[in-house]
């Protein structure tokens, strides 16, 4: 998986139709793209490989790396809330 920024709905889609352009030039001719019109969140998927555009804030807002983040251990949560128990 791949996630990537651009700065608004214009370079997201930009940024979409290059990678779009670069994959027939490689072969790789029936790429699923959806939200393409829209330019918020692009996702290209290749079939082993997912890719997806985002503008910043739409990025920060479904925070996809979450799903790679490890837990925080409850003595972390704590020192990292600040507390000094």
């Amino acid at each position: 998986m791949i996630i990537a920024s651009g700065r608004s709905h214009r370079h997201v889609g930009a940024t979409a139709d290059a990678l779009l352009r670069d994959l027939k030039k490689a072969g790789i001719k029936t790429p699923r793209v959806e939200g393409r019109q829209n330019g918020d969140w692009v996702l290209v998927d290749i079939a082993d490989i997912i890719v997806h555009l985002f503008r910043p804030e739409v990025r920060e807002f479904y925070n996809l790396e979450k799903m790679w983040m490890l837990p925080v251990a409850p003595e972390q949560e704590l020192s990292t809330k600040g507390d000094s128990k």
